[in-house]
């Protein structure tokens, strides 16, 4: 992508990884979330300049197979921002954390 001088990377998070609002639900799942959050950071520092966006989304509690039947978004909800992220603009931003296509706290 940096090569190319154009790319998107979209890592799917969640809000559990949050460090606004850290707690004890699943440790392990909200430890690994926490870290792609700081790894997103990382990449799009490093790769700004290069016309590589790189951003994270939180998808919400989504009807999947993990979410389960009685989640409130659907598979449509939990993506749209992902897709928006995955087809931003060269001037779209870069090193954000996302949900509903609004900016949210780290």
């Amino acid at each position: 992508m940096a090569e190319r001088g154009y790319g998107r990377v979209v890592n799917v998070s969640s809000g559990v990884g949050q460090f606004a609002s850290l707690s004890t639900y699943a440790p392990a799942y909200s430890i690994s979330k926490t870290a792609l959050n700081a790894f997103t950071r990382v990449l799009a520092a490093t790769y700004q300049s290069q016309g590589v966006l790189v951003n994270a989304v939180d998808p919400g509690w989504v009807r999947t197979d993990m979410g389960g039947k009685s989640a409130p978004r659907s598979v449509e909800q939990g993506a749209e921002t992902a897709v928006w992220l995955a087809t931003l603009p060269e001037d779209g931003p870069t090193g954000g954390f996302f949900r509903d296509r609004r900016a949210i706290p780290w």
